[in-house]
This record gives structure tokens, sequence and C-alpha cells, in this order.
């Protein structure tokens, strides 16, 4: 009786070696990495150039506000009037928060004889701070 045959898989059932998946998972880890060191500081960038630009819009909606009542919000009004319905008209579609989900904070008078403040207290939500969780303010440009 000789020896059964070994048969042998065809070229095409041949799959990947353990070592083979490894290396590929190591390089798509690699690269995972990379690209989330790089985005994910631009994030926050992004974020307090969006407080920014929400604030420059507010500006101008306090402005047109104060050209039709011949004044700016009383802080007891609040930034709410600029979205308000009235007899004057909304002065803004909607009042946005800030990029961190707060409410735009405003304040009669501001600093550096400016007539208003219109201030975001960044991502930490509280006074001062740097880089992301610095405070936003009208009346510091």
């Amino acid at each position: 009786m000789s020896a059964p045959a070994i048969r042998r898989r065809p070229q095409s059932e041949q799959g990947f070696t353990l070592v083979e998946l490894l290396v590929v998972l190591a390089i798509i880890g690699l690269l995972t990495t990379v690209v989330v060191i790089n985005v994910l500081p631009m994030q926050g960038r992004a974020q307090v150039q969006k407080a920014q630009a929400d604030i420059a819009l507010i500006e101008q909606g306090l402005e047109f506000w104060r050209i039709d009542a011949g004044r700016y919000p009383t802080p007891e009004e609040g930034l709410a009037v600029l979205a308000a319905p009235g007899p004057m008209g909304a002065k803004l579609k909607n009042l946005p928060n800030d990029p961190w989900g707060k409410p735009y904070g405003y304040a009669v008078p501001g600093a550096n004889g400016q007539p208003y403040v219109v201030y975001s207290l960044g991502a930490d939500g509280a006074e001062g701070g740097d880089g992301e969780n610095a405070d936003l303010r009208s009346d510091t440009k």
C-alpha cells in the first residue's frame, strides 16, 4: 500500500498568513495615528474661528438693532431680541450658541470704551484660560 497523496490547494484558494495580516494592521494603525495627531488640533482652531465669526455676526445684528431702535439692547433684553420677531423685525435668523454648546454672553458697557461686549467663555466655560479655553470677546480686538 502506498502513502496517501497530499492534496495541494490551488493558488487561488491560498489565503494570507498571520504575519501578513499583522503587518497590514500595523500599517493601518500607524496611518490612523498620523491622521488623528494632525486633525485633532485643527478642530480646536476651527471652533475658535467659528466663535469669532459668530461674534462678528452678532455684532452686525446689534448694529442693525441700534439703527432701528436708536440704542443697543439692554442687558435684560439680551441677545435674544436680535432673533425675536417684533415691530422692527428679527435682525438674525437664529441666535447661535458657541461651538461648545453654550449661549453667547452680552454685557453693557464693554471694555475699552465699547458700548457692549459679546463674549464666549471658550471650551471650558469659565473665565480666563489659554488656547481653546481662552475667552473670546468683541471688545478686545
